[in-house]
């Protein structure tokens, strides 16, 4: 299907000679004031990590000519999804939380005001709205079931346990640090079981409350003895651990936004409708496709803060190897690209900079990583022409 093409003006918010990146695309990388945003900085960009390799967090302020400031550091970090850097939604203007490692993982609280810093006993993946808990999981788990997206130098206690049941998801409590188990691989393994999962290792990966923190989703996924490929389900559940439910079970499922409370659009496979984006509701069978012709790939896919917009982007294209931003309006069906990007070859599997492209909390403003000017480095694009009218 045909679609708008507005090339908008970017602009490079990180320089060089260091390389700059923020993560992934479920997270604001802009502070509450709109002032400041936050990155890494990585001593390298052409190697996988080793257990001595530190990346400096900083401060970007978008009013003082990009500034950067360091402000921390971590030793628990990825090409994919970073130190899960974010500020602290209780206090959004100067508080940040990222993880960090020494003998175990991590997180720490810092208050880039004061310096003070408080340290949890288990790192983070996703945060509810409100900044009050945490879920997360093993990624020295991930490390080895999903290189780029876990840590490493920490051994998995249950390395050679195929679905254990006491590792799994974790909640957190942010203010006391209390923690504990509340989703089992084992638990999980036995719903709707299969002969694909037998004598093969099983992990969890990409945990994300709903918007009102009252649910969070996750991806159960394993690989079939022997083979390559992975299959995905998706699953949601209470904090708590209670009300598990399986949402997507055909074999596949990657990237996923939720739209509200009750509503998660993913790119997934159906046995019937084939890939797509598919806008599930949570706790029933109520599936929609959205973007049958407009939005034919997979991409990092999320909701502008209004619900109107689904900021995307999409893989290196064949002839090309450029990779197209865009917005689309399911109201109107309505793509607008708004830039293509190089992804130069030579950064391929977990060294790969996709655009995980972001929005500011105003919806005015999209952020994204890339290497196409031959350094990573953070981008923003303002697109509120595109999404005001």
């Amino acid at each position: 299907m045909p679609h708008e093409v507005q090339e908008l003006d970017t602009k490079a918010v990180t320089r060089g000679p260091a390389h700059h990146y923020f993560g992934y695309y479920d997270k604001f990388p802009w502070d509450a004031t709109g002032r400041y945003m936050l990155a890494l900085e990585p001593p390298f960009i052409d190697r996988t990590q080793s257990p001595d390799d530190v990346a400096v967090i900083g401060r970007i302020d978008l009013e003082n000519d990009c500034r950067w400031e360091p402000v921390s550091e971590t030793r628990a970090w990825n090409w994919q999804q970073g130190t899960m850097l974010h500020w602290l939604p209780t206090a959004a203007d100067r508080c940040i939380i990222h993880n960090n490692r020494d003998d175990t993982f991590f997180s720490v609280i810092r208050d880039l005001d004061t310096g003070e810093t408080r340290r949890l006993p288990r790192p983070i993946y996703a945060l509810s709205p409100d900044g009050k808990q945490a879920v997360t999981l093993n990624f020295a788990r991930v490390h080895c079931t999903r290189p780029g997206y876990g840590y490493c130098a920490v051994p998995d206690p249950w390395e050679d346990d195929m679905h254990p049941a006491e590792d799994g998801i974790y909640w957190m409590d942010l203010d006391t640090g209390e923690n504990r188990l509340v989703v089992s691989l084992a638990q999980i393994v036995e719903i709707r079981h299969d002969e694909t999962m037998e004598d093969t290792k099983h992990w969890f990966n990409h945990l994300q409350f709903n918007t009102e923190g009252t649910r969070f989703l996750f991806l159960h996924r394993w690989r079939e003895a022997g083979e390559k490929r992975w299959f995905t389900r998706l699953f949601t559940a209470n904090p708590d651990g209670s009300d598990v439910c399986c949402v997507a079970d055909h074999g596949m499922v990657s990237h996923f936004d939720w739209r509200d409370a009750n509503h998660i659009l993913a790119w997934a496979t159906h046995n019937e409708m084939g890939n797509h984006f598919y806008l599930f509701t949570d706790q029933s069978d109520e599936i929609e496709m959205i973007g049958e012709d407009t939005l034919p790939a997979d991409g990092h896919c999320s909701y502008s803060p209004n619900r109107r917009w689904i900021l995307n982007d999409t893989y290196p294209a064949r002839e090309d190897r450029k990779r197209t931003l865009m917005l689309y309006n399911p109201a109107e069906n309505r793509r607008v690209d708004i830039g293509r990007f190089y992804a130069p070859p030579e950064y391929e599997g977990e060294l790969r900079c996709d655009l995980h492209p972001r929005w500011s909390r105003d919806g005015r403003f999209v952020c994204f990583d890339s290497l196409h000017e031959g350094e990573r480095q953070m981008y923003v694009i303002n697109v509120s022409r595109i999404v005001e009218t």
